[in-house]
């Protein structure tokens, strides 16, 4: 069966380009959305009526809502949603400021539960398709440098978790993507991004951050395209995985960091324990 994919975040050489080919390889249709769809006009002429593009701030909700009803329209029905758009700002946590925090959430996590929300009537009343949201191994460990872009990950885990439960019984998948370092376009601007921070003992750090993002630039090990192709073999398995995280450098960072919590707990125990009531001899 031929499904229809809305992808969000489709700048050219990033993972949503990278799931549009991906899905237009197994002889699925696309819609692919961007803030400049002019910059995809020409890939999406080369593909005829399999692609649409469609201009897109996830950010306005007015936008959300009209961008899936053109989906809707012109394929029929939206059959695997890819929530892709968002972007990572660095800064510490007590010099960021409040406009850039609720900035960030805005776009990495409220516009992904907006788009959540306009695709999924259409999901229920199909009773089936899947939903890709877009997270980060920053989701599972945060990130030095990286505090608020790793809260509003954790945010989207903690939405897919529990979406994955509500919408099981309609027919619906779920499924959190938790990407390492991949080779996307995402580490290129900071070389020129002016460290924007408020109090100066923070400098420091944020000057090895940002260098060693700009060393780490054209040097990541993951491949977007063998990345998405693993999201789509997941979600042909019998039983797909909840989470997927991508890439060796990711896996090894999050199963050390899982280990380690769990040992963690494990031996504060008797303390867990101990906050209940007593029980009755």
């Amino acid at each position: 069966m031929t499904r229809t994919w809305l992808i969000t975040g489709g700048t050219p050489g990033g993972f949503g380009m990278a799931y549009a080919e991906a899905a237009l390889e197994i002889g699925d249709r696309v819609v692919l959305t961007a803030r400049r769809p002019e910059e995809l006009h020409a890939w999406a002429q080369a593909h005829g009526d399999r692609v649409l593009v469609l201009p897109l701030d996830v950010t306005d909700t007015g936008q959300v809502q009209s961008a899936v009803r053109a989906a809707e329209e012109h394929f029929g029905s939206i059959d695997v949603l890819v929530n892709n758009a968002g972007r990572g700002w660095y800064g510490s946590i007590e010099g960021t400021t409040e406009d850039d925090v609720r900035r960030m959430f805005e776009l990495n996590f409220f516009a992904a539960l907006s788009v959540i929300r306009a695709a999924l009537p259409g999901m229920r009343a199909r009773r089936s398709g899947w939903i890709i949201n877009m997270s980060s191994v920053a989701g599972l460990r945060g990130v030095n440098g990286f505090g608020y872009y790793s809260a509003t990950k954790c945010a989207i885990e903690a939405v897919t978790e529990v979406l994955r439960e509500e919408v099981a019984p309609l027919g619906i998948r779920v499924m959190a993507v938790e990407p390492g370092a991949f080779r996307t376009r995402a580490y290129a601007g900071f070389a020129d991004e002016p460290i924007d921070e408020t109090i100066a003992e923070y400098r420091p750090m944020l000057e090895e951050v940002r260098a060693a993002m700009v060393d780490q630039d054209g040097k990541q090990p993951g491949d977007p395209q063998r990345g998405v192709r693993t999201v789509i073999a997941a979600m042909a398995q019998d039983v797909p995985p909840q989470r997927l995280v991508l890439g060796s450098d990711g896996f090894d960072v999050v199963v050390a960091t899982l280990e380690n919590t769990l040992a963690e707990i494990r031996a504060s125990e008797p303390l867990s324990r101990g906050a209940d009531f007593p029980t009755a001899s």
